[in-house]
């Protein structure tokens, strides 16, 4: 089961990747627009079409991960997307990655490898009771309506981009153990109780809140803000809930040591990304 989590968690990572690099590769042909006229113009072209499917796609692999493995293993490997993305948009819109975009890269994946290998997730549960998700869902809820108020009275790129990924990050956590929780629920019972479980409206929601507060980020402020909260944020986050929520266990005492090497490489590796990669914003997005 773990082998298949990991697996589906990659291939999620890889379609999203494929998804944003082509999205981006339509929008880079069309001239300057928006609304209706540029959804017209990029439905015409097979790269969106190929966008589309790809983000589609890591959708469904992300439900298949979580079934079959713990959030606090299936939601750091989706760190893997934004490596993934430059590796593909760069030669499909004719760009280069410098070395040392190849070695912020190469400090992702290594950083990825010895955090999980040293924490060790581990988890058999897939549902939690009302009296965990409740506060759950006060505390994620009310901290991105927070990052959403605190933004409202900073006029500081770094900060305001900085907050609304942190906001982000809690949605993408949330909607993962919604996700998780809704899909185990088809797995045993089939589709008429996944239409009938809250958890399968809760994520819908709290994904499109996600997603908004991702976009409304970008936009704020520079990415070397907003990319290490959104990365290391949703991991984190989705560690606790995996825990609070569905009793999931990581590796503890020295192991702690190796975890946090890996953390500090991972993070390493992604600001050294949004300051070494031209056009980085473009690209991920």
């Amino acid at each position: 089961m773990m082998v298949l989590a990991v697996l589906f968690a990659v291939l999620g990572a890889v379609s999203n990747a494929v998804g944003t690099a082509f999205q981006r590769k339509a929008a880079s042909t069309v001239s300057r627009g928006g609304g209706v006229h540029l959804l017209l113009a990029l439905v015409r072209r097979p790269a969106w079409a190929i966008g589309i499917a790809g983000v589609t796609g890591a959708a469904l692999f992300q439900a298949l991960a979580l079934v079959n493995g713990p959030m606090a293993l299936v939601q750091p490997l989706f760190m893997l997307e934004l490596p993934f993305a430059l590796l593909i948009a760069a030669p499909l819109l004719h760009r280069r990655l410098s070395a040392q975009g190849w070695w912020a890269v190469g400090g992702v994946v290594a950083g990825l490898a010895l955090l999980l290998a040293s924490a060790a997730p581990a988890g058999s549960r897939e549902q939690a009771s009302m009296l965990r998700w409740i506060p759950v869902l006060v505390l994620t809820l009310g901290a991105m309506v927070t990052a959403v108020l605190l933004v409202r009275s900073s006029t500081s790129p770094l900060f305001r981009a900085a907050t609304l990924a942190t906001g982000a990050a809690i949605g993408n956590a949330l909607t993962a153990a919604l996700m998780k929780s809704a899909t185990s629920r088809l797995a045993d019972a089939g589709l008429p109780a996944f239409l009938t479980t809250w958890q399968t409206y809760g994520f819908a929601l709290t994904g499109v809140a996600a997603l908004l507060l991702l976009e409304n980020s970008l936009q704020a402020g520079p990415l070397a803000a907003s990319q290490p909260a959104l990365t290391i944020g949703d991991a984190a986050v989705s560690l606790v809930l995996g825990v609070v929520l569905f009793d999931e266990t990581i590796r503890t005492g020295w192991w702690l040591l190796p975890e946090a090497i890996g953390a500090g490489l991972i993070l390493w590796g992604v600001v050294r990304l949004t300051r070494v990669v031209p056009h980085l914003v473009d690209i991920v997005r």
